[in-house]
């Protein structure tokens, strides 16, 4: 992935204001993990021109990092039609970013479509091999979703099994009804997908 070096707070609104989906990788160039983060996101090899990459180093790049109140680095800064929206902070491996874009495009894609979209949760864990599968098969049918980690969120969980009555996961909720692990049949009749 091509990472475009900005040198002031003036290029970057300049580069947000011609790019809906912009990402700024603040960093410190003399730092390991910014230099990992740095090359884990260079090593992402994507399909899409959506996705536009810029990078600070903070100790060149002085008026750019105070304005998000970021106080570490590296940290990945997510613009969507030139307003701050998220960060990821740290250095993440190749695979992660590649998957953290990929999703944002499948967002894109599922928002331009002319249906309207369902209100689609899935709950899930970090050690639930079926929680990926629901994920990979959403994304590969352009459908956004909204993940909720239930084993950090006890909230969460309480609500999931209240409106299930079941506690394993995965647990996906479409516009309200429950669908229990992976029922793809199920998710096709819900998500109006075709049967493949």
């Amino acid at each position: 992935m091509k990472v475009k070096s900005i040198h002031s707070n003036d290029e970057l609104q300049g580069e947000l204001a011609q790019n809906k989906n912009a990402y700024l990788l603040l960093y410190k160039k003399d730092s390991e993990n910014s230099i990992c983060a740095k090359k884990s996101i260079e090593d992402v090899d994507l399909e899409s021109d959506d996705i536009h990459v810029f990078s600070a180093d903070v100790s060149e790049v002085r008026d750019i990092h105070g304005n998000y109140n970021i106080k570490s680095v590296p940290t990945l800064v997510q613009f969507e039609e030139s307003k701050f929206k998220n960060v990821l902070k740290g250095c993440l491996g190749p695979e992660y970013y590649k998957s953290y874009f990929e999703n944002i495009i499948y967002e894109m894609k599922a928002d331009s479509e002319e249906k309207p979209s369902k209100r689609v949760t899935v709950y899930t864990t970090p050690t639930c091999p079926w929680c990926t599968t629901v994920k990979n098969f959403l994304r590969k049918h352009g459908v956004r979703y909204t993940e909720v980690d239930v084993a950090s969120d006890q909230g969460a969980a309480q609500s999931m099994v209240s409106k299930s009555g079941q506690q394993g996961v995965p647990q996906t909720e479409i516009n309200g009804e429950m669908v229990i692990g992976f029922d793809q049949s199920k998710l096709n009749r819900l998500l109006d997908l075709k049967a493949n």
